[in-house]
């Protein structure tokens, strides 16, 4: 009789908040544990702002004072070096100590809301668990070409004999550890950095997905309550997001900000005899922050759209029901809501075009020109769907940033803040004559 015993709480589904070692974390884990950012316990968290401050602080103030190497020709001077020091220094350190904050106060599945996944559905839970393991090579693919060419050029500096300075007794081992050193030191802050901005970007798709599958309680006989609750869920979700990322977001925003119009206003110097010795590291530092900059606000923007969009949906949701119910209403004969939506509403857009033209690969089940089926008729009221929409279109989500939505038009403002900025700045720095 005990082998026939059925349990009261299905627990399957709280299998994946329990941690193991072969976990979906377990490379992510790996990851951090070579990084020196595991803090499990005393002699990790020591290890690791040990390791931060030599790679992230020591190592690039000696840099710069003991190798500027102001005496060198112009193939061999870093009159920049400075800046670039001190720029990815200042975002590092706002990535470390944001991310040694994030797992230490919610551990990391609870950070990357893995102990919520029970209770979406299955397409949830994989395509997320896809992107998990896809999220390290995102990293590799926006810091190796840049490591390479930062590679390529301190080898070549070092080799060509711009440093002289025998610290060990002999120059090539001097040169060799010092080289190490450099490139080590750029390759902790930029991965730092990008490790962030990726965790970010995945914790964004995770709402995307959500949304997406959200979108299907409008394509079948749903209840308003459940529409409502669910919403509620996601925009909690949203707003955790936003208080946990809007300091990082913030200071990114600032440091690369202030580390762009300083690497304008020195390099339109009329002495500055730009070339690529000189300014190729700065320019390498400036596209891997602004790259990591575009990553934080595309998918802040994108789930901010997204988010949106659910108002979109439910108001032609709300529509297509209420024409629905009027042809009803007019005397027609009822049929099965898939027959009779088939015909009321024809497969087109909203120009009559076929959906089979090519519209890109930005529609989903969320936000698309398809007219919905219409189900809610018979079981809906008018005034519980039209208390719903109004819902939507008073409540919109997204990712804030101390209570500013990052949507596309706070881009378009942030560009045009920028713009202003620049021209403000050739406008005092360029003279034609």
């Amino acid at each position: 009789m005990g082998d026939n015993r059925v349990p009261l709480v299905d627990r399957s589904g709280f299998q994946r908040s329990v941690s193991h070692p072969q976990d979906e974390f377990q490379t992510f884990r790996t990851y951090l544990r070579w990084m020196c950012m595991d803090q499990s316990n005393i002699w990790t968290t020591c290890l690791s702002w040990f390791l931060f401050i030599v790679l992230g602080l020591v190592v690039p103030s000696l840099s710069h004072f003991l190798l500027a190497c102001s005496t060198c020709d112009a193939k061999h001077a870093r009159p920049y070096d400075w800046v670039i020091q001190l720029s990815l220094s200042s975002v590092s350190a706002t990535s470390f100590v944001c991310l040694t904050r994030f797992i230490k106060k919610y551990g990391l599945k609870r950070f990357m809301f893995f102990d919520k996944l029970y209770n979406e559905s299955e397409t949830v839970r994989k395509g997320y668990t896809a992107q998990l393991n896809r999220s390290l090579k995102i990293v590799s693919i926006f810091v190796l070409p840049c490591f390479l060419a930062e590679t390529a050029y301190k080898v070549w500096w070092y080799a060509s004999g711009a440093s002289q300075i025998p610290f060990l007794g002999i120059v090539w081992l001097s040169d060799s550890v010092a080289c190490f050193m450099e490139l080590w030191s750029w390759l902790y802050r930029t991965t730092v950095f990008f490790l962030v901005c990726v965790l970010f970007h995945l914790v964004c798709n995770l709402q995307v997905l959500r949304l997406q599958d959200f979108a299907q309680f409008f394509q079948v006989d749903s209840d308003v309550g459940l529409v409502l609750i669910e919403h509620l869920r996601i925009r909690r979700h949203l707003r955790i997001i936003s208080h946990r990322f809007r300091t990082f977001i913030l200071w990114c925003l600032i440091l690369i900000t202030g580390s762009q119009f300083t690497s304008l206003l020195i390099t339109l110097k009329a002495t500055s005899g730009l070339n690529i010795y000189k300014a190729g590291e700065l320019v390498m530092c400036s596209l891997t922050l602004l790259t990591g900059l575009c990553i934080l606000l595309r998918s802040a923007t994108k789930i901010t759209h997204k988010a949106q969009a659910v108002t979109c949906l439910a108001s032609k949701w709300h529509i297509c029901a209420t024409l629905d119910s009027f042809n009803v209403n007019d005397g027609e004969t009822p049929r099965t809501p898939a027959i009779h939506a088939h015909q009321v509403f024809p497969r087109v857009g909203t120009d009559g075009e076929s959906e089979s033209e090519d519209v890109g690969d930005e529609e989903d089940d969320l936000d698309n020109n398809k007219l919905i089926p219409a189900y809610a008729y018979s079981t809906i009221s008018y005034q519980k769907r039209q208390a719903l929409v109004t819902y939507f279109e008073n409540n919109r989500a997204g990712v804030t940033v101390y209570g500013f939505m990052l949507d596309r038009g706070t881009l378009h403002t942030i560009f045009g803040i920028e713009l202003s900025l620049v021209l403000w700045l050739l406008g005092k720095t360029v003279v034609f004559s």
